[in-house]
């Protein structure tokens, strides 16, 4: 019989600690402004994170955890939620203005286990590494694994941020002339993520109760 590996966790967060003039002034921490706060801006990398690794299947629910820091204005400064599927995968994120750079991001399936450290931003600009583990086990007398996770590293020419400007050029390039339609992929991508942001905010809202997730 052949088992198919299948996605159990996912566990990420995204911190940084930020200065006292950026909780006073910067439009993350503004009602008016920006007002999911930590949120919206660390927090969605790592929604996006989670759904990427869940083939952007999007949840049956949300559940903010207890715990949410909020400023005078009731901007988030901090937040811990997780995400339910109806098949029994579970992701939880924690994400915060008030806590030390941290991008870190675990995937565990049923057959392997995928780690990395530089979720958003890579420890250098060209290159970021990541651990996989497949199929591992005690070593005998319960002294160690078997086999050992493996690291690797991706080696990039350009830096994230300029093939962000070159997709976008290509996108709206192909719009122009070929008079194509607009590529769907991104727009979806990005209205889940949104749509999932905003239901751990409702979420904080409604004192922590979870909220349903219509597709």
């Amino acid at each position: 019989m052949i088992i198919r590996a299948l996605l159990i966790l996912v566990q990420s967060s995204f911190t940084f600690a930020a200065e006292s003039d950026f909780l006073e002034n910067d439009i993350r921490v503004k009602p008016d402004l920006d007002a999911l706060g930590a949120l919206g801006d660390a927090g969605w990398y790592c929604i996006r994170a989670t759904l990427l690794a869940a083939n952007y299947e999007l949840p049956k629910s949300v559940l903010a955890l207890p715990g949410a820091i909020l400023n005078k204005s009731g901007v988030i400064l901090a937040c811990s939620a997780s995400l339910h599927w109806e098949d029994g995968r579970v992701a939880t994120f924690h994400t915060s203005f008030l806590a030390n750079l941290t991008m870190d991001f675990i995937a565990v399936g049923t057959k392997g286990t995928l780690t990395l450290h530089d979720l958003v931003i890579p420890f250098e600009e060209k290159e970021a590494a990541y651990t996989a583990a497949t199929e591992s086990n005690f070593a005998e007398l319960f002294t160690g694994w078997v086999p050992l996770p493996s690291n690797h590293t991706v080696v990039t020419d350009f830096p994230q941020d300029a093939r962000m400007v070159n997709e976008f050029s290509r996108l709206v390039q192909c719009i122009k002339n070929e008079n194509a339609k607009p590529e769907m992929k991104w727009p979806t991508m990005s209205r889940k993520t949104q749509l999932i942001t905003d239901a751990v905010k409702t979420s904080i809202e409604r004192g922590f109760q979870p909220v349903e997730i219509a597709s």
